[in-house]
């Protein structure tokens, strides 16, 4: 029963698409637009840096509070903040009211992060600054931190469950990404430093 309620307040605040909604509100699906993502990058593209990043902040905030909440709420289980964190990411990204075709969850992951060490978080996100910065591409930024995050924890020696959790996240998100990887690889890809020319008039 532990493991169902991590699973059902997980998702649920992860369905919460603030990309989409925010779009909505603007009058246009957000799906439709640049890159076709329901995610803050894409926001970013469409209508600025502004509503992208109170998009990722929200995205953060929902992935933060699935952590909190069940960590809270099931001190014992080691697996139970994993768990929520993952949820709330593939909550994000396989919305049941969106016809399960969300976005990719980068920034819901990073509010898991946050919940378990903001060190840690802090760390990845200098790096995906970085990557982000010299490649011009955040979904770069976003698969190399799906990759060193389980990574960290095996060093650390997690527990395998949870360690399991991170390493099914980053495949996910590897799979998810698996369009821009091609476009890159095509020089088809929208970088952050191009969103102005696909700006929502």
């Amino acid at each position: 029963m532990k493991y169902i309620t991590c699973i059902i307040i997980g998702y649920f605040l992860g369905c919460v698409n603030f990309a989409y909604i925010i779009g909505k509100l603007k009058g246009f699906d957000i799906r439709e637009k640049g890159s076709g993502n329901a995610g803050a990058s894409n926001v970013t593209i469409a209508l600025g840096w502004g509503y992208g990043i109170l998009t990722a902040l929200l995205d953060i905030a929902k992935g933060y509070l699935a952590v909190t909440i069940c960590r809270n709420m099931f001190p014992d289980m080691v697996e139970a903040p994993f768990l929520a964190g993952a949820c709330a990411v593939n909550g994000h990204i396989f919305p049941f009211y969106m016809h399960f075709k969300g976005g990719k969850g980068f920034a819901s992951y990073m509010g898991m992060l946050l919940a378990f060490s903001w060190k840690l978080a802090l760390a990845m996100a200098i790096i995906t600054v970085i990557i982000t910065v010299v490649s011009n591409y955040i979904s770069l930024a976003t698969m190399s931190v799906s990759v060193l995050t389980p990574a960290y924890y095996l060093y650390k020696g997690l527990q395998m469950f949870p360690l399991m959790i991170l390493v099914v996240l980053m495949i996910l998100i590897i799979y998810k990404h698996r369009i821009n990887i091609q476009r890159i690889i095509n020089h088809e890809e929208i970088g952050l430093r191009d969103s102005g020319n696909h700006r929502v008039k």
